[in-house]
Order: structure tokens, then sequence, then C-alpha cells
């Protein structure tokens, strides 16, 4: 015969109003644990710092992440490359970004303008772009590189959102080839993405960052030919602390570090003109 529940020694194991005691108990053990866990997220949050950068800094922002870790071992850093335009774009959009850097000032201007930043605009860099080809001397050849019948292709970054793709197509309005050579050019979403048309044979030309073919798998493979500044806009590069970074400590020493002998060592080593301090 089957007991009535009301009378037999049974207990639900999932009632804990029955077991107050025991409930006070598994509190007191988790408690300090979740605590300890929000402590230890938040250390490593204070610690941690997310870098956006033009991706003609590709080379030199990795030194430079490396050498700032040596002297701040417990930073977590991670930087993601790209075009200036769609990194303004995906700020005013509230992503989790702590320091933009841009290939063109006008775009942290822009966000310093809208209230998303908790610094002034630091010119950190002027940019140069080059002619660069694995497959002409473009030493002797300069411009006329771009006019040879054996370059089918000749890559530069979109100028609809990239700034090295702007000043690419500045400087060749400049010497009246853009009509000529319209048909040839292929766009790549970035200056290195574009760097990597040239790089790998898909394209045989590149108007590329001088950062880039300074590189040396780059200067390995092909040879490169200045651009006169003057024949485009200049590329003022700036960069700005944004909003999300307002209680990181490490955000601050990391732009401060910036004006640093050498991180400013690394960028000239790049081919960057260095503002003066």
């Amino acid at each position: 015969m089957i007991k009535n529940r009301d009378t037999c020694n049974y207990t639900n194991p999932m009632n804990f109003n029955s077991h107050p005691n025991k409930v006070m108990k598994i509190y007191i053990l988790i408690l300090p644990l979740v605590l300890c866990s929000l402590i230890v997220s938040a250390d490593y949050e204070s610690k941690s710092l997310t870098i956006v950068a033009a991706s003609d800094l590709k080379y030199a922002m990795d030194e430079i992440v490396d050498n700032f870790k040596f002297n701040y071992p417990d930073t977590e850093i991670k930087v993601i490359l790209g075009s200036s335009g769609n990194f303004y774009r995906q700020i005013t959009k509230e992503a989790p970004f702590d320091i933009f850097f841009s290939a063109d000032i006008f775009y942290p201007e822009q966000l310093h303008a809208a209230g998303l930043t908790i610094s002034n605009i630091k010119l950190y860099a002027i940019g140069r772009i080059v002619i660069w080809s694995s497959s002409a001397d473009t030493r002797s050849l300069a411009i006329d590189t771009l006019k040879l019948d054996s370059v089918h292709r000749i890559a530069i970054a979109n100028p609809k959102h990239a700034p090295y793709g702007k000043r690419a197509q500045e400087f060749l309005e400049h010497v009246n080839l853009m009509k000529e050579l319209q048909g040839k050019l292929v766009y790549g979403e970035n200056i290195s993405q574009a760097a990597h048309f040239a790089y790998s044979g898909t394209a045989q030309a590149g108007i590329i960052a001088l950062s880039l073919a300074l590189s040396q798998q780059m200067q390995e493979k092909g040879s490169y030919w200045l651009i006169p500044e003057e024949f485009h806009k200049p590329l003022e590069q700036g960069f700005v602390l944004l909003k999300r970074a307002k209680n990181k400590p490490v955000v601050q020493q990391f732009s401060e570090y910036m004006a640093s002998k050498e991180a400013r060592d690394i960028l000239d080593r790049y081919g960057f003109t260095l503002p003066a301090k």
C-alpha cells in the first residue's frame, strides 16, 4: 500500500523552502566565487585594450604593440586593421573600441565633434604613397610603370572609404591618367588588401602605402617609386581615445607611449613623416 505523502518521510530535494539552512550555506559558498569572478573580470577589462587602426600601420603597429607589452606585460591588446572610413561608421554605432588610429585625421575630428571621444585628436604621422610592382622596375620607369602593356591591373584602396585610395585617385587625376587607366583599376577594401593584390600578382602594379612597401617581404619581391607629396593632398594621420576607454588607465598609457622616442622611431623606419613634438 502506498503511504500518504503527508505522513511519509519524504523530502523534495529541490524544495529549498524546506531547507533554509542549506540555502544559506549554498549562498555563502557561491557568493565569494561570484565576487571573485567579478573582480577578475573587472581587472582584465581595465588592462585590456582594443585598437582599431588603418591598415597602413600593419607592420609598424605590430612592433609598437610588442614594445609596449614589454613595458606593460599584464596588458591584453587586440589590434583590428581595416579602412578608416569603415571604422568611423562602426564607432558612430557604438562599436566596442578603445583607440582609433585613422589614416585621415578627418574621421577622428568628426568623432570628436560628435562627442564620441575622451581626448583631443593627436596627429601621429604623415603617410606617403608609392607605385609598387613585382614585374617592372618602378625606380626607373616611375609613372610610366602604370602605362605598360604588361600591367593589366593596378591595385588601389577603395577611395569611397579608404584615405589611401582617395590619395591614389588624386594622384592619377593630378597626372591626367585617371580616365586612361580607369579600366585597369582594381579596388581593395583597404590599403593592405590593395597591397596584397599587387604582391600576389592579382594586379601587376599597385598604388600603395610606403609603410607597406618598406616591409621586408615586399622589398624582397618588388620595387617602388615614391610619389611626390605635392601630387596629392597630405595624408595627415591622427588617433583619438574613444568614450569606451574612459575608465581604462592602460589606454592613456598607450596614448602617451605613442609620443615616445621608441614609438616614433618605429614609425620613422616605416616611412612615416613625423610631426614635431
